[in-house]
């Protein structure tokens, strides 16, 4: 694949913000869009669409796995439901979204929120780092890790042409948002292309990852820099031609370095070369309470933070 251009508008915009927003639209193109909420709405930003299609809403209350099962029976009789909350509570209706949803292989959407650590000073008990492990092992499961508003947007209607159930990781701290890029279910983008390693990325953790390729660059550092939008199907195919360009590869996830992003890529190479591996991310523990900001830091998830141990495993 070759090189995209990484073009800041300038803005900055939430994840979650964009989720709501790209509903609406959604729901003007296809009425057979319906939004399921748990009581979280607002957080959510799923309101928007009960503004607007108030007959195509509904709000089950904290009852997520009833909220999953009611969507399961509304895929049966022709409908596209997008089920939201955030990422944590998710937890609650697993064994619905696996039994219910995955195994008939029905056509149910997940818009889960305020994932990661960004979530801030509602700790650990609130901040989902297992989300993406815990929906990639569901079969005929479609996931998703958008890095910014643009990109979520497209796979909210991406999520909508797809016939099975897709899941949607959004984020509440506000990121930067870039201008439009090329998307295609299931494969990366090159945004920057080096020579003496890659950096292997997914959602908000790209701003970061720019910040730490300038960085390595100011050092004489040629990183190349790919971001996946979609954690599965993965672009097992791009990971691997980029690990054989450049021998030395990092993944950077905001998200345990276990059953995410890093073993997507570890699947994809491991066996097919020398190279060395190195993921990043939340280490086997749970987040805390903090601004975002000190919990990045905390968790060595800065860019600094990240071209140090870039260059630091380089050596």
């Amino acid at each position: 694949m070759s090189k995209i251009d990484l073009v800041p508008t300038g803005e900055k915009e939430a994840v979650r913000v964009a989720y709501g927003k790209a509903l609406v639209e959604l729901g003007a193109e296809n009425d057979k869009v319906v939004v399921l909420d748990a009581d979280l709405a607002a957080a959510t930003m799923t309101n928007g669409f009960k503004k607007e299609y108030p007959d195509r809403f509904y709000d089950c209350g904290i009852a997520e796995a009833n909220m999953v099962d009611m969507a399961a029976g509304m895929s049966t009789m022709g409908l596209i439901p997008f089920c939201s909350t955030f990422a944590v509570f998710a937890g609650r209706s697993y064994d619905q979204i696996r039994n219910g949803v995955c195994y008939p292989k029905f056509n149910v959407k997940f818009g889960f929120s305020h994932a990661g650590i960004t979530l801030g000073e509602d700790g650990g008990s609130h901040q989902a780092i297992e989300d993406l492990a815990l929906m990639r092992v569901l079969p005929g499961m479609t996931v998703f890790a958008p890095s910014d508003a643009n990109e979520c947007r497209q796979c909210v209607k991406a999520a909508a042409e797809i016939n099975g159930p897709v899941f949607i990781r959004t984020a509440r701290l506000p990121s930067p948002v870039y201008e439009a890029r090329p998307f295609t279910v299931g494969k990366g983008n090159v945004l920057k292309e080096g020579k003496d390693c890659v950096i292997f990325t997914c959602g908000i953790m790209l701003e970061h990852c720019v910040e730490a390729v300038g960085l390595l660059e100011a050092q004489g550092i040629d990183a190349a820099l790919v971001s996946f939008h979609t954690i599965k199907p993965f672009d097992s195919e791009l990971a691997l031609e980029w690990t054989k360009k450049t021998g030395h590869v990092f993944t950077v996830e905001e998200h345990s370095v276990i059953g995410g992003l890093g073993d997507a890529v570890a699947d994809a190479i491991c066996g097919k070369g020398c190279f060395t591996f190195e993921k990043i991310g939340i280490n086997d523990e749970f987040g805390q309470s903090g601004k975002p900001a000190d919990l990045l830091k905390e968790y060595g998830l800065t860019g600094a933070q990240l071209a140090e141990r870039v260059a630091a495993g380089l050596k």
